[in-house]
């Protein structure tokens, strides 16, 4: 009996494995699985894009979509081939070497989940060294702390004390790396695009606009508390099979009070309640700055759009990227 498929599951506080196979089964039953899960943190909960993460290279990734999902299963196969070495025929009387050991089964692939809406686990609170980001604390934890020598009776003047201090400041500035101090300057400086507007019968609603999405979206838990869905959305009854319809809604954006009809979409989008995609950009035929981005043209009817840029953080203080 061949052994089944194991993924093995962390999450900020605890550990668990279920039965899923990267070859036959998809990202969407992973989700569907994860949502479903009993005596977890996020049962009843809706599993989507931005929860899962895994390690691959000493690297944090994401595991959001199709194209991660397969990227994931392919980097799992690549672990080298398992099994003993084929013996060597030799024509002399000297006994060939031994074979080298057996290697070990490959690892269990490992994923980490997380709701990204919800904040980390803080002390008192019990916080799983196995969850990525905790395991940097658990290591601090267990190396013991270096002794620093005795100072000598010679090194205790002004000078000496100048230069320890520089020593300190310089280290503290080195254990940040350089690449990561410009990223972070980079993204402080930029946002993504976004306006306020009403769709259906809701007004003073943040949407974000950008053109990589092809369609206009609304968040599951956005639809649920205002009526776009029936209240019994729960995972497992209702719209996980690919992206769903939910029917065409009027989107008006503010100052214009130009509403136009576009067809809406069911979708887990963790960060905003809104996204208003190309069908909704051409139908407006929205006109974006590439140099401003806050200067946003309806050409349709020459109205100027109030536009603000969002920087998104998550509960550990890290930029997240939309892409």
């Amino acid at each position: 009996m061949d052994p089944p498929s194991v993924l093995n599951i962390h999450t900020p506080s605890s550990s668990f494995a279920i039965v899923h196979s990267l070859t036959q089964e998809t990202l969407l039953d992973l989700y569907n699985k994860l949502s479903r899960k009993a005596a977890t943190d996020y049962y009843g909960a809706r599993v989507g894009p931005g929860w899962l993460k895994y390690e691959y290279n000493e690297t944090v990734w994401n595991l959001d979509d199709d194209a991660d999902y397969s990227i994931f299963a392919w980097r799992q196969q690549q672990q080298p081939a398992h099994g003993p070495a084929s013996p060597v025929a030799s024509s002399s009387r000297t006994p060939p070497p031994p074979p080298p050991p057996v290697p070990a089964n490959p690892a269990t692939p490992t994923l980490h989940l997380h709701d990204p809406a919800a904040a980390l686990p803080v002390p008192p609170a019990y916080r799983n060294p196995a969850y990525y980001t905790f395991q940097a604390a658990r290591a601090a934890a267990l190396t013991p702390p270096r002794r620093s020598p005795a100072p000598s009776r010679t090194s205790t003047g002004g000078g000496s004390r100048k230069g320890r201090d520089g020593e300190r400041n310089g280290a503290g500035a080195a254990a940040v790396p350089k690449f990561k101090t410009q990223f972070d300057r980079f993204h402080s400086e930029n946002g993504v695009r976004t306006v306020t507007g009403q769709i259906g019968p809701v007004k003073d609603v943040r949407m974000l606009l950008k053109a990589g999405y092809r369609h206009v979206y609304v968040a599951r838990k956005f639809a649920i508390k205002h009526g776009f869905i029936p209240p019994d959305a729960a995972p497992g009854n209702y719209g996980y099979g690919g992206l769903v319809s939910i029917g065409a809604w009027p989107v008006t954006l503010a100052p214009s009070g130009t509403p136009v009809m576009v067809e809406v979409f069911l979708s887990e989008e963790p960060h905003f309640d809104v996204v208003l995609g190309r069908s909704f950009i051409e139908a407006r035929q929205i006109r974006m700055h590439s140099i401003d981005p806050t200067d946003v043209v309806c050409l349709d009817t020459g109205e100027k759009i109030e536009c603000e840029l969002v920087i998104l953080k998550d509960g550990r203080g890290e930029i997240v990227t939309v892409t």
